[in-house]
């Protein structure tokens, strides 16, 4: 059997199941919550986590999108997957979480085509391959404004395609392409200069 078959079939195989945890929860079985939890709260975590730079806020993020998505299960009708749906819910949770800390601290939000700000410098007249830390990673993408870090960390970390990006983030396939693309520079022009 061909592995795109493989995947198709493990991939329906997870909607389906999704699907049947859903019906589970609009019925009021909690147990089924607590399933849907457990299949989609590491992936999550890790978004709220590269999101916000911090444990502790990915920790509290995460209760906030379980605690949404137990609010608002009633509205998931099955036309995109319950990753898709979870993800978008969470990368509003955590975009939300990040306008209002940049309110509190009286700093404006960089917009979703942000361009002003300095990018870091190039250092060096030719680009060479870089040792790159995880640590130097991690901060690089908590340097990115805020829709470029969530296009490049659903697409290049979590593998999800433009066209589901773009789902999730309520932007244009197009405008998902161009914050990766933008995020891609960015980070390799920040790392460079971190050297």
């Amino acid at each position: 059997m061909a592995t795109s078959k493989v995947v198709a079939i493990a991939s329906g195989q997870a909607h389906a199941t999704d699907l049947d945890l859903v019906g589970r929860c609009q019925r009021g079985d909690h147990g089924a919550f607590e399933q849907l939890y457990q299949r989609h709260a590491g992936r999550l975590y890790s978004l709220a986590c590269r999101m916000t730079g911090s444990a502790a806020d990915g920790e509290d993020l995460l209760q906030e999108i379980f605690l949404q998505a137990h609010r608002k299960l009633g509205t998931f009708k099955g036309e995109s997957s319950l990753a898709t749906w979870l993800y978008r819910l969470g990368m509003n949770v955590c975009l939300d979480h990040l306008r209002s800390r940049a309110g509190r601290m009286d700093q404006r939000t960089d917009s979703m085509d942000a361009e002003d700000g300095p990018a870091p410098p190039v250092v060096g007249g030719e680009a060479s391959e870089l040792a790159v830390t995880r640590l130097d990673l991690e901060r690089a993408i908590g340097e990115l404004p805020d829709g470029c870090r969530a296009a490049f960390l659903l697409h290049d970390v979590e593998g999800f395609e433009h066209r589901e990006v773009a789902a999730i983030l309520g932007i244009a396939e197009g405008t998902s392409k161009s914050q990766v693309h933008k995020a891609r520079l960015r980070l390799r022009a920040w790392l460079r200069a971190s050297r």
